[in-house]
C-alpha cells in the first residue's frame, strides 16, 4: 500500500488595505525609509483599520478566498488549526470565530502559539492528522494582527510588523509530492530576548503593567538577529543534506519575512540565488505566523508540480524550523 502524505491543494490569503508606509512612520517616531530599508528592508506594512477588527477577520477572510479557489464547501472541512500570538481573546480559541465566520459547520478547531515559526508547527501538526488517515481536509491558518502589540512609540520596534493572514488546504495523496519531512527545535532559555512581559499568569493586566507598556512587543535586536541568521540558516542547510538536495534542484526557499538581511543570510549558507527565494518583506513587513502562508499565496501561479521547497522560520520562544516539502499542482488553483 502506498504511503499517504499531505499535501497543500490550495492557498488563501489576506491582507489589510491601509499601507502604513516609513514616510508616515517617519512622522511617528524618530525613523528615516532610509534607516529602515538598509536595516530591514521593508518599504511598508498592511494595519488592519477599524472598531471591532481582529485577528479572526483576516482569517475568515482567507479561510473564504481559499474556499472559493479550490471550489470547497465549507461543510467539507475536518479541521482548522490557526497559529497566531494575537488571538483575539484569551479564549475562546481565534480559531473557533474564525470557523464561525467561515461556516466551517463541520469542523473542530485549535489555536496554536510558537511565534514566528507557528505555521511550521501547525503544518506540521495538520500533516499529521492527515497521514494517520483520521481527517480529510484540514486548513491550516497563519494569522496576526501585530499592529495590536506594537508600541508605535518604540523606533526599534515599530517599523517591523504588519498584519495580515494566509492558510492552505492539506489533502492525502499516494502521489510523490507534498510535505516530506520536517525539522522543529524550541529553546525556552531565548525567552528573555523576545516576549510580551505581561498579561498571561506570570504577570496579569493591571493598571501598573499597562502604565509600564508591558503588553507590547519587547525584543533584543542584537541577540535575536545572530540566533535567527544561525538558526534558519543551519536548520535549511540540514534538511537539504538530510534529502541530498542541491542547490540546482531546489525550487524555492521560503522564508520568514522578518529581516531582509537574515533572508539573504540564509540563501548563501545554501548557496542559491535570490530568484529562488520568495520575498515580501517589503510590502508586507513581519506578519509573524502569516508570512510563509502569505508568499505561498503570492507565489501561487509561479509554482509547478513536484517543485522542491524549503521552508523556514524563526521566532520567539525561541522557536525555530524547517518543513521540505515537494508542490503538488500547477499554478494558480481556480474552478
Amino acid at each position: 500500500m502506498s504511503k499517504i502524505r499531505a499535501a497543500i491543494t490550495g492557498v488563501g490569503g489576506y491582507v489589510p488595505e491601509y499601507r502604513l508606509t516609513n514616510d508616515e512612520l517617519s512622522k511617528m517616531v524618530n525613523t528615516s525609509d532610509e534607516w529602515i530599508m538598509q536595516r530591514i528592508g521593508i518599504k511598508e506594512r498592511r494595519i488592519l483599520k477599524g472598531e471591532g477588527k481582529a485577528t479572526s477577520d483576516m482569517g475568515a477572510r482567507a479561510v473564504k478566498d481559499l474556499l472559493d479557489k479550490a471550489g470547497t464547501d465549507p461543510k467539507e472541512i475536518d479541521l482548522l488549526i490557526m497559529a497566531t500570538v494575537t488571538p483575539d481573546m484569551l479564549f475562546p480559541a481565534t480559531s473557533n470565530l474564525v470557523a464561525n465566520k467561515a461556516g466551517l459547520k463541520n469542523a473542530w478547531t485549535f489555536d496554536l502559539s510558537a511565534a514566528c515559526s507557528g505555521f511550521l508547527f501547525a503544518l506540521e501538526t495538520g500533516r499529521n492528522f492527515i497521514e494517520n488517515g483520521s481527517h480529510k481536509k484540514v486548513i491550516v491558518l497563519g494569522g496576526d494582527k501585530m499592529s495590536s502589540i506594537v508600541d508605535y512609540t518604540d523606533r526599534t520596534i515599530c517599523p517591523l510588523f504588519g498584519d495580515g493572514a494566509a492558510c492552505v488546504l492539506l489533502e492525502p495523496t499516494t502521489e510523490d509530492v507534498g510535505v516530506v519531512d520536517s525539522m522543529l527545535h524550541v529553546d525556552g532559555s531565548g525567552a528573555p530576548h523576545l516576549h510580551v512581559k505581561a498579561g498571561g499568569s506570570l504577570r496579569p493586566s493591571t493598571h501598573e503593567t499597562v502604565d509600564r507598556k508591558q503588553h507590547y512587543i519587547f525584543q533584543e535586536g542584537q541577540t535575536v538577529f545572530k540566533f535567527a541568521v544561525s538558526k534558519m540558516a543551519d536548520i535549511s542547510v540540514e534538511m537539504m543534506e538530510k534529502h541530498n538536495i542541491s542547490p540546482e534542484d531546489l525550487a524555492w526557499l521560503v522564508p520568514h519575512q522578518a529581516n531582509m538581511r537574515i533572508i539573504e543570510a540564509t540563501a548563501r549558507r545554501m548557496e542559491i540565488s535570490k530568484d529562488k527565494v520568495m520575498i515580501n518583506i517589503q510590502r508586507y513587513g513581519n506578519t509573524t505566523a502569516a508570512t510563509i502562508p502569505l508568499c505561498l499565496w503570492e507565489w501561487e501561479e509561479k509554482l509547478k508540480k513536484n517543485d522542491n521547497i524549503i521552508l523556514a522560520a524563526f521566532g520567539g520562544g525561541f522557536t525555530w524550523g524547517s518543513i521540505y516539502l515537494k508542490w503538488a499542482y500547477d499554478g494558480n488553483r481556480k474552478v
